[in-house]
């Protein structure tokens, strides 16, 4: 070969080697960065071009899938009753993609996840059309129809949960949103999309697992655990070194109790049947912020939990003694979700284990076949099975002759608390109503703890008690759960 021919040789080479390192580089390389992108309308038209698989309640899909017209997205998401499951659901838009279950679960549902690579192989060669595969939910519809509609027309929220699994029965928050408005990409989705972002009473916010709020009294269950894990107290019935007035340390602050309630040494029993703020403020201090810290982080407080929504962090703060003291009537710096004081009640229910919350069961492929099926699991052991025993006798005090009488359910045996947590400085906005509780059944089995949080603006400042707003609301998600 001459030399010129051979430098076009060498050069043609030379091109073809860069093609194919080209062709490689973007095929592999940048392949999901190039698929992901807005500009890439290839990728998201044949990810609308099949049905979506269905998140599954009770056996019953709760989401769906219609034709679209006068767009080249073929199908696009729709909801049952839309505004009750979206704190459980999330949503999914051809616009504005998606959020929690719809969008964690989104290669189950799309048919795209490598655990469903056979199905798609296999419908390859049988001509079948793509399908998605469906999530297996723990929720439990009616328990979920008693919280929403409990809850109606107030701001609040409601979780309850198995104690024995951790799996989440109910999730509601309010108020609420329809996610089948802006599932599209028209103009009439965008402007109820834009609608949804500037109420100011924030239905997309999910109150259950992401606003944390003071817990207020029912964290004096927590501050109970504590003083009997540490030792502080033994017999839930002995006197308490507790005077009235009481002090807060280190400053001239006397704090007060609700009422003229006669909490001087009063036993662990009345003084949580009565909510004696003077007495666990005081056995909060004597325990020490360190001890407190860690007896909340058993109950799941400072740290996020993965249900696999996110549920934020809540919050046991370090800090000085008269905060600790406050912190431990669930005041202060003190802040939790109502998932977290579900929790709370939970583990006391389950004899002292807490469970991991988990709201999927299972995940099936296209046909049906499970693909996946969630193992319980424990979090945590907060207090031992004698204490759990004890703290339940106090609770279930609580609902037979305390502040929560209205949880009551016949033939049952409830365990409850109630809270009537500060809001705005100096106390002055309408408080947050607080109710946590489980119920037991004739043979000592708890297959229900619920947390209730009611931000009743409409409500006179008077009327505002977790006994009175909250406490229906759980009796009448416990009786959902228990089929009354």
């Amino acid at each position: 070969m001459n030399k010129p021919l051979r430098r076009i040789a060498i050069f043609c080479g030379v091109l073809i080697l860069a093609l194919l390192v080209r062709t490689n580089y973007l095929q592999y390389v940048r392949a999901d960065e190039l698929n992901t992108r807005d500009e890439n309308r290839r990728v998201r038209i044949e990810r609308y071009a099949h049905e979506r698989g269905n998140i599954i309640v009770d056996g019953n899909p709760v989401t769906g899938s219609v034709v679209t017209k006068g767009s080249d997205f073929k199908y696009k998401r729709v909801w049952k009753n839309g505004p009750m499951w979206a704190p459980v659901t999330g949503y999914s838009s051809q616009a504005f993609d998606a959020n929690f279950l719809e969008k964690i679960e989104d290669g189950i549902l799309t048919g795209n996840d490598d655990q469903l690579f056979f199905d798609r192989t296999l419908s390859m060669f049988t001509g079948e059309k793509k399908q998605g595969g469906n999530v297996v939910t723990t929720l439990n519809a009616a328990a979920q129809k008693a919280a929403f509609e409990g809850l109606g027309n107030k701001k609040g929220a409601v979780a309850a949960l198995d104690p024995q699994t951790g799996a989440i029965l109910a999730l509601a928050s309010t108020p609420s949103y329809d996610p089948s408005t802006f599932a599209g990409n028209s103009d009439k989705d965008s402007e109820a999309w834009q609608k949804l972002q500037k109420d100011k009473d924030k239905p997309m916010l999910n109150r259950a697992l992401r606003e944390t709020y003071p817990p207020g009294s029912t964290f004096k269950v927590v501050t109970a655990a504590a003083a009997l894990e540490n030792g502080l107290y033994t017999g839930i019935d002995d006197k308490t070194d507790s005077p009235l007035p009481y002090r807060l340390p280190q400053v001239s602050t006397v704090l007060q109790n609700e009422g003229n309630i006669p909490c001087e040494n009063a036993s662990l029993r009345e003084a949580l049947r009565m909510s004696c703020n003077t007495v666990f403020g005081k056995i909060s201090d004597d325990l020490g912020n360190q001890k407190m810290m860690d007896e909340a982080a058993k109950f799941g407080f400072n740290k996020e939990i993965f249900t696999p929504v996110r549920s934020a962090a809540s919050i046991y703060p370090k800090d000085n003694r008269p905060q600790n003291a406050m912190a431990g009537i669930g005041q202060a710096s003190n802040r939790a979700t109502p998932l977290q004081m579900a929790m709370v009640a939970s583990a006391v229910a389950n004899d002292g284990k807490l469970m991991q919350p988990y709201m999927v069961a299972k995940r099936q492929a296209p046909n049906l076949d499970d693909i996946y099926t969630h193992e319980k699991e424990q979090l945590s052991q907060p207090l031992s099975g004698e204490n759990a025993q004890k703290l339940q006798e106090m609770m279930e005090t609580v609902v037979k002759s305390g502040t929560g009488t209205r949880a009551l359910i016949d033939g049952v045996t409830v365990g409850g608390k109630t809270g009537t947590a500060q809001h705005g400085l100096n106390n002055s906005e309408k408080p947050y109503a607080w109710f946590i509780s489980y119920a037991k059944t004739s043979d000592g089995s708890s297959p229900v703890a619920v947390a209730v949080v009611v931000e009743d603006s409409q409500a006179n400042r008077d009327d505002v008690s977790g006994g009175g707003l909250a406490a229906p609301i759980a009796r009448d998600v416990m009786k959902a759960v228990l089929g009354k």
